[in-house]
């Protein structure tokens, strides 16, 4: 059986002029000849077609590609699993892709207009963007949640560096206050719980003293908070949370 041009141009779903074209190169000539010249395609001549096409989408150029099928000791089930090795290298590379461009589209949903460099630059392996969903569960209801989305949508590569820095210079000074054994409940710790409040009025959302005493709540409350500040000084969650009661308490006295 053999099929017209214009038939295995619908089959293969490209023109009639490839065809012409691939003929004229030597690429896939067809097999047949009606008698009046009209060109007859084989099966033979399909699973080369076929061959053909993947190689195609796999970016090959045709010389190659009439290099590769012309081989000496090659069948098709070698160019299948060749293509097999090749299609799934691609499609690897394809999830690595589509991964980064999910992760980007979170990133920017979540506020955060930064290069992926600048990102890992200054979050390293951590991603803001994997907590968005549970961070707008817990507070999106509240106006500090649109508050923060709405500041740090237009934060730039030097405000995150300037942000990470001033947390790094709060936490060292807490972990110092503590390390040293300073009350949390007196003066200095107190100031540093102050100047911790001021730093979440200026960057985040409007912080009061009470809704700051809630954040010092989180950091014993949630393990992965106390993870993190207890890996800056080992009881550091613990005396944040006491430090920001204290000064919660010193603001609301007469």
């Amino acid at each position: 059986m053999s099929h017209s041009v214009g038939q295995v141009a619908r089959i293969a779903r490209i023109t009639v002029r490839t065809l012409h074209h691939y003929d004229e190169i030597g690429l896939l000539t067809p097999s047949e000849r009606t008698h009046a010249g009209y060109r007859r395609y084989t099966d033979d001549d399909l699973t080369r077609l076929q061959q053909i096409l993947l190689y195609r989408e796999l970016g090959f150029p045709l010389d190659e590609i009439a290099v590769i099928l012309d081989a000496p000791h090659t069948d098709e089930l070698t160019h299948l699993r060749r293509q097999h090795e090749l299609l799934t290298r691609k499609a690897e590379h394809l999830h690595e892709v589509i991964a980064a461009v999910e992760r980007t589209i979170q990133a920017r949903q979540a506020g955060i207009a930064l290069t992926p460099e600048e990102r890992f630059e200054i979050f390293g392996h951590f991603r803001p963007e994997d907590h968005e969903a549970e961070v707008e569960r817990r507070w999106g209801h509240t106006p500090q949640y649109e508050q923060s989305r709405r500041r740090v949508a237009s934060y730039t590569k030097a405000d995150w560096l300037r942000l990470k820095a001033e947390t790094e210079a709060i936490n060292d000074d807490f972990a110092a206050a503590c390390k040293a054994g300073l009350p949390a409940d007196g003066p200095h710790a107190m100031d540093l719980a102050e100047r911790h409040r001021g730093h979440m009025n200026r960057w985040f959302y409007d912080c009061d003293h009470d809704l700051h005493a809630c954040i010092g709540d989180l950091y014993v409350e949630d393990s992965r908070f106390t993870e993190v500040m207890d890996a800056v000084h080992p009881g550091l969650a613990a005396y944040l949370r006491e430090a920001f009661r204290a000064n919660a308490r010193r603001a609301a006295a007469p």
